[in-house]
This record gives structure tokens, sequence and C-alpha cells, in this order.
């Protein structure tokens, strides 16, 4: 397509970062007026603004796998009330089969009014609570068979009516939750950022006219469709396959694959999943909108960060998602540790285009944040919930190494902070850091896997973790290995010592040590073209030990902690096995 015209540049670069910085004042809102570890530590929520047909024209810097899911949910609730909209509404849903994604995440949406009660857009936030009830604390137990085991189910619903509180509401879901005041902190913290986007929406719609307002979201969403058709374009034709897989279901099912094809087509591009997994008997499923919204940060990330993120960028995108799959669990499929099936989609996708763009794409990273869920229960019966989310590495990026302790592509999150941990006074953190020769040996090095060792000082605890890559580990490219394989260890290094399943929800007492391990990111190109320089920081570095220089990357460094180049050439010339 052709762009529209841009009458006054100037204005419309303005536009295009007032409203982006407005997004991301709605993100700062949350962030400081949160309650919870998961969403003030982990930061796991997100923040957009949209218009009045509920495209997104603006998205916070937030978590990229919430972000591609709320065209669904704000169609689902247009469905609902699009007719009766009035100012001081709110409204809320979480229902995967409505909107939602998984029960934790609570979407709230605001309409946004004039003085004069004309509509201009609406104010969007989802939160990541730390508890919706279900079975299990935390509410995202792998283990999960149903949606009716994992917490309290919000279809589109009033919250607030022309300004006025449904108490009776809001008592209801309180009641069915673990920690009634954290979540309804977080949920006020999401209504306040909802009124800071209302409030910066107004003030546009002020400056520019509502016609005005209207006229300039048009043409950022033109402005992105161009940029992407744009990059597509340069692009080579062809259908461009990938497969990767999840180890298992976390009751016992075989490998759980990842298909898809990435056909591109002139300024077109079009995913198909088929072939991948029949929906599972646990928690592992996502929505069709989750599934969308994890391809479209993976393409974000390939295609460059310098194309606006909204609804304007989805519309070259076309998606085959085969129903009542992993990837389009069918009702009443439980979603909630659906997490895990979005990082291995963007895994999968960016390994589709690993030939289309190999400048840009990296190796396979950890394969997601991993989640060690705490429930204690207090002796006058009142239940806490700690969150351990621990992020581990990027993979080799084809010009530079991983990068060590962060969030994938898809998540945007922070690890939790030791002391928050420790706070309460249940656990203490024995242990927090990296484990050297984790990173997958490439010309570039992937990122390290993290370890975190806790001990449990309650008298009892229940500990739910989400992890994976056990089995199958983080791919390399270019002829760089692959990363290493997480970890989960009961009691290390004592006669009880016990390897734990990936998937897993366990009662632990007063004493016990858990020691938790990310995955390694896989490595980029030979990894004996490493540079040997490279090489020695990494072991002075403590990253690489000089026997992995050796066997990884035919370094030989001496006790004196320098290159021993004749050894090192001649290791790197004898045939390798």
């Amino acid at each position: 397509m052709s762009p529209r015209p841009i009458s006054d540049a100037a204005t419309f670069e303005v536009h295009r970062n007032a409203v982006t910085g407005l997004a991301d004042e709605m993100a700062i809102t949350i962030l400081r007026t949160a309650h919870s570890q998961i969403v003030a530590s982990s930061m796991d929520f997100s923040a957009a603004l949209c218009d009045t047909s509920g495209r997104v024209i603006a998205q916070a810097n937030t978590c990229p796998v919430h972000l591609g899911s709320l065209p669904d949910a704000m169609s689902a609730v247009l469905d609902a009330f699009g007719d009766t909209v009035r100012p001081g509404d709110v409204y809320l849903l979480n229902d995967p089969d409505l909107g939602g994604m998984h029960l934790p995440d609570i979407f709230a949406v605001a309409p946004v009014f004039t003085p004069a009660r004309e509509l201009i857009g609406y104010s969007v936030t989802v939160v990541n609570h730390v508890d919706v009830g279900g079975w299990a604390a935390g509410s995202m137990a792998v283990q999960s068979t149903s949606i009716f085991a994992e917490g309290v189910q919000i279809p589109p619903s009033r919250l607030y009516e022309a300004g006025r509180l449904n108490e009776t509401f809001l008592a209801l879901i309180l009641r069915n939750v673990r920690e009634p005041a954290l979540l309804r902190g977080d949920l006020e913290a999401q209504l306040a950022a909802c009124h800071a986007g209302g409030e910066g929406l107004r003030e546009l719609a002020e400056r520019h006219g509502t016609e005005g307002l209207a006229a300039l979201n048009e043409e950022l969403l033109d402005h992105s469709e161009t940029l992407l058709r744009a990059a597509l374009t340069e692009a080579p034709d062809g259908a461009y396959a990938f497969e990767d897989f999840i180890d298992d279901d976390g009751m016992g099912s075989p490998p759980i694959p990842f298909r898809v094809t990435v056909t591109i087509t002139g300024d077109t591009l079009h995913l198909d999943f088929t072939g991948s997994s029949p929906q599972v008997a646990s928690a592992l499923n996502a929505t069709a909108s989750f599934t969308r919204s994890a391809s479209y940060a993976a393409l974000q990330g390939a295609l460059g960060s310098d194309i606006p993120a909204n609804s304007g960028f989805y519309r070259p995108i076309g998606f085959t998602i085969p129903e009542a799959s992993i990837l389009n669990g069918r009702r009443p499929a439980a979603r909630g540790a659906r997490g895990l099936v979005a990082y291995r989609i963007i895994d999968t996708v960016l390994g589709a285009l690993a030939p289309v763009f190999p400048d840009r794409v990296p190796a396979a990273g950890d394969g997601g944040p991993d989640s060690v869920a705490i429930g204690i229960t207090g002796a006058d019966g009142t239940t806490s919930v700690l969150w351990d989310i621990l992020c581990g590495a990027w993979g080799a990026r084809p010009d530079r190494d991983g990068v060590d302790g962060i969030s994938p592509l898809g998540a945007n999150l922070a690890n939790v902070p030791v002391e928050e941990l420790e706070h309460a006074g249940h656990v203490r953190i024995d242990g927090y850091g990296y484990l050297p020769d984790t990173g997958g040996p490439g010309r570039w090095r992937g990122g390290l896997s993290t370890f975190r060792d806790m001990t449990v000082l309650a008298p009892a605890v229940s500990v739910q973790i989400r992890s994976d890559r056990r089995v199958h580990l983080p791919y390399g490219l270019q002829g760089g290995s692959p990363g290493t394989t997480s970890a989960n260890i009961l009691n290390p290094g004592t006669r009880h010592e016990q390897v734990l399943p990936a998937k897993v929800v366990r009662e632990l007492g007063a004493g016990d040590r858990h020691r938790h391990i990310t995955a390694g990111g896989g490595g980029h190109g030979d990894p004996f073209t490493r540079d040997p320089g490279h090489v020695l920081r990494d072991v002075l570095d403590g990253k690489v030990t000089t026997s992995g220089a050796s066997r990884d990357y035919g370094v030989v460094i001496t006790p004196d902690g320098e290159i021993d180049a004749a050894e090192t050439r001649r290791r790197r010339a004898a045939p390798r096995h």
C-alpha cells in the first residue's frame, strides 16, 4: 500500500512520541503504585492506548506477549458493552475464552471521553496478579487439568458503572483469592494507570480536536504498516519451516512439538502452525490471541524495533492456528502455565526466520523465565504467595555474545531481588549467580545459566515450579553449539539429594534446600573461530573454565592465565569428534 501523505511531518512525529510516552507513563504509574513483587519488582504487566474501535495505537515498553492479545480483549469488551459505554466506566476480564489469556492476567479497560462526552479511545492495562484462586498458590500450576481448577473466571464485566464501584462484584473476586489485599492494591494500580492514560488522551484531543486526533492515530497505524511492508519486501520470498519442542506437559507426556512455516510473499507474511501439538492435558495451553501475540514479538525483534508496535503492524501478517491445539486450546482446557508456550513459539518463529534475516536473528535463549511460586499458610489460616521469577540468558547474536541474566525477548521481566524474597522470613537465599561453561559455545558465546539456592524457613510451604529445556536444549545457529540444561535439585550435596522434574508441585518443610538453574543460551558460529582473546577474557571473568576453553574453543590457557598460542594452533587444527 502507499502511505497516506503526511501534511505536517513535525506534528505527526510529535504525536507519535506523545502517545508512546503516554503509554510509558501508564506503565510507570503501575510500577510505582503496585503492591506485589511480581508486578512492582518483576514488572509482569502491560499498558496501552486504543482508539474508539479498539485498535492499539501505542503500547508501553512492557511485556510483549501481553500486548498482541489486546485486540481480542478489546473486541470482547466492545461486543459486550460497545453500545452502552459511558464516562466513568471500567471493565475487567480474564476469561481465556472471552478475550483473556490466562486467569492471573486481568485486563482493565477504561473508555476515555472528552468533557463534551465524545468517546476518543480506551486506556488499557493488564497485570499478572499474584494469585486468583484455584488449587495451587499462584494459580499457574502446570498440573491443572481444567480451567475450573485455576481460579476465578471473569467474563467482560463492569467494575465501575458511570463512576460507581460495583462493591459486590469486587468482593466476590477478592473472596476467591489467597492475597486479597495484594490483588486489590495491584488492581488499584491498574486503575490509576488507566486514569493517567485517559487524562493524557483528553489533553491530546484538546490540542488536535477529536477529528484531528483520530486522523493522527490513523496515520500512525498506516505508518507502521508501511514500514513493515517495506521490510518484508526486502526479504526473499519463500516458505521457511522450523520445529522446536517443550520437553513434556508436566504429567508424563512425550515431547510437545511446535511447528511453523513462515511464508513471505511480497509485502505480506503468513505463519502456519499446522502440525503443532494438539492441546495437552495440563495447563500448557494457549489462546489463539496469545499465539499471535508471541509471534508479533518474534517478528518485531527480527524486523527491527524502529517500527511502532500497534495495530498497523499486524495488518500484513496472517495466521493459520489449528483448533484444539496447544496454541489454541478449547474450553475447559487449563491455561495457567501458557507462558512457556509463548517462549517456545518465539523460539520456533525465530528459528524459521534465521535463514531470512541471518544478520538479525539470535540463537535460542533460556526458553523463558522460570517461575517458582511458594505458598505459605499461616497458623491463622491466611495464605501468602512468594513469586521467584528467574530470568536466564539470551542466545548468542550474529555479531556478539548472548546477554547474561536477562529476560527473554517476549517477557521484558526482571529477576526478583533477594531482599524481597527474604523480607517475610519464610525463605533464605543462600546463593545467586552464574555458572561457568553453561553458555553454548560459538564464535559468539551464548549467555550463562543463572542459579538460585533457597532454604525454606517456614514450617511448611508448597512450591510450584515451571521450567523447561531439560531435554531439548536451546538451539545454536550457524555451527554454534546448543546451550545447557535447566535443573531443579532438592537438598543438593546431601544424602537426600533429589533431582526434581522441570514442572512440579511439591510440599517442602523447614530446612529443605532447593537449587534452581536456568538453561544456558545457544552459541552462534563455529566455536573454534572465536577470538582467543575473547576466550581468555571469559576465563578471567569466570564465565569459562580453562578446561572448557580447551574443550569447547580449542584455546589453551596456561596456569599463569595467558594464551598458549602454539598449543592453541595445534588444538584447533586437530580433527574434532
